[in-house]
């Protein structure tokens, strides 16, 4: 009876280790562990570096959106993949606006003005940590109200143009690649879009709360 009893023991344990380890979750804590790599290699000063730094980084902009196409394809959702989604975004995105803001390019547009990755990053990081407590609490309350803090079309062109800003101003680290300044300038350009879009983003889950609230 003891052997079938831990028999039965382990089936429900590799149950639940199978639910909680779906392939959307092991995408994510992929992306999770690829950070202090990602920073690794941004300090190195090696050829292969930059190119290193930024393949990490568009393949961690991939899987963020594949795990979440396929949880949603093959029912694969779990709570905790839609915890762990998005802390892993904001690791990866955090981590990569103070790294830039740490060893900025050596481009013209930075020329007297140092503090210019500096103001959208605070931005778009001030504006994560506000939206984390916002959800948070949000989760405490009624539905109506975390129905008003959800994902929305603006939130998806807010991580694209960020997504995409940060990828270049990272391949742009490559001193070997023709017409620099204005790629660098690009990204600069789609970082402040970025950040307008993230508080432009707040304002509206601020907006639909208050609404429900004053109801």
């Amino acid at each position: 009876m003891a052997v079938g009893g831990g028999d039965r023991i382990r089936e429900e344990d590799d149950e639940r280790r199978s639910k909680l380890l779906t392939l959307p979750t092991v995408l994510t804590l992929g992306r999770v562990a690829a950070v202090p790599i990602l920073v690794s290699t941004f300090y190195m000063n090696v050829w292969w570096a930059t190119t290193a730094t930024t393949s990490i980084f568009v393949a961690a902009s991939v899987t963020d959106w594949l795990d979440g196409y396929i949880a949603r394809k093959m029912r694969l959702g779990t709570p905790f993949g839609a915890f762990l989604d998005p802390v892993a975004d904001k690791l990866m995105v955090a981590a990569t606006l103070v790294m830039l803001c740490t060893r900025p390019l050596d481009a013209a547009i930075f020329e007297g003005m140092p503090w210019l990755l500096t103001v959208p990053s605070i931005a778009i990081i001030g504006r994560e940590i506000t939206m984390s407590a916002v959800r948070e609490w949000a989760a405490c309350q009624n539905s109506k109200v975390i129905e008003a803090v959800a994902v929305n079309n603006l939130g998806k062109w807010k991580t694209a143009t960020q997504m995409t800003a940060l990828t270049i101003l990272l391949a742009t680290r490559d001193s070997s690649l023709s017409g620099q300044d204005g790629l660098v300038a690009s990204g600069v350009v789609l970082l402040y879009v970025s950040s307008f879009l993230s508080l432009w983003s707040l304002v509206a889950y601020m907006r639909n709360i208050w609404r429900i609230l004053l109801k």
